[in-house]
């Protein structure tokens, strides 16, 4: 696929400064998240209550004995925005134009969950006509940001000391192959962005024949 290169550039400039800045925490508003629940609702339940008819339009995501959260969608133009309500996850709307689906949350919101997530498990997408994508856990990465309040920070790679570049970073977590990316910050050390959690979930393996997505559910 052919893009536009200084369109590109620009959006690739504002991805990444979002990768720095992302840690930024609000204050908690007041409202429980499906995932504080003992039980998450039943998926057939939850995917219903997701659903707005609408095609192609990624409406909740769902981790059995996780979490189940609704999704919404990043305002055209603004690739910072991530929701400050807490059981709400966020589409990284950049993201979508390499063929992957990024999903974003404040470490002291939702994306407290995603600690909670483990390499194996199954992450299912539910999307606005009931379609249903399914993918399994296969990285978890963290890295910690080495200017945590500058936009040409570098990152150390938690498992291996390696550093990478902003752009890099990016590289490696949101474009290659069709995957989910989760991304989080990670507190530290007097600074509440001092690093970044990165989950990435890759299609599940499904039967010859058929591919990782299920028909839709009725409302």
């Amino acid at each position: 696929m052919t893009l536009n290169t200084r369109p590109l550039r620009t959006s690739l400039n504002a991805i990444l400064l979002f990768i720095i800045l992302a840690g930024i925490v609000f204050s908690p508003i007041t409202v429980r998240a499906l995932g504080d629940h003992p039980a998450l609702p039943d998926f057939k339940e939850f995917a219903r209550s997701v659903q707005n008819n609408e095609a192609g339009v990624l409406r909740g995501v769902y981790i059995p004995e996780v979490l189940a959260f609704p999704i919404v969608q990043q305002p055209t133009g603004n690739a910072g925005y991530v929701s400050k309500t807490d059981g709400e996850i966020t589409q990284f709307r950049m993201v979508s134009q390499f063929g992957n689906v990024g999903l974003l949350a404040h470490n002291d919101l939702s994306g407290r969950f995603f600690s909670q997530m483990a390499v194996g498990q199954e992450i299912r997408l539910v999307y606005g006509d009931g379609k249903v994508e399914y993918f399994v856990i296969t990285q978890i990465l963290q890295f910690q940001a080495l200017e945590p309040t500058s936009p040409y920070s570098s990152f150390r790679d938690l498992s291996d000391d390696k550093k990478l570049t902003a752009e890099q970073l990016f590289k490696k977590v949101y474009q290659g192959d069709r995957h989910v990316t989760f991304q989080t910050c990670i507190a530290g050390p007097g600074s509440l962005s001092w690093g970044r959690l990165f989950v990435i979930a890759t299609p599940k393996p499904r039967l010859a024949g058929f591919n990782h997505f299920e028909p839709v559910i009725g409302q």
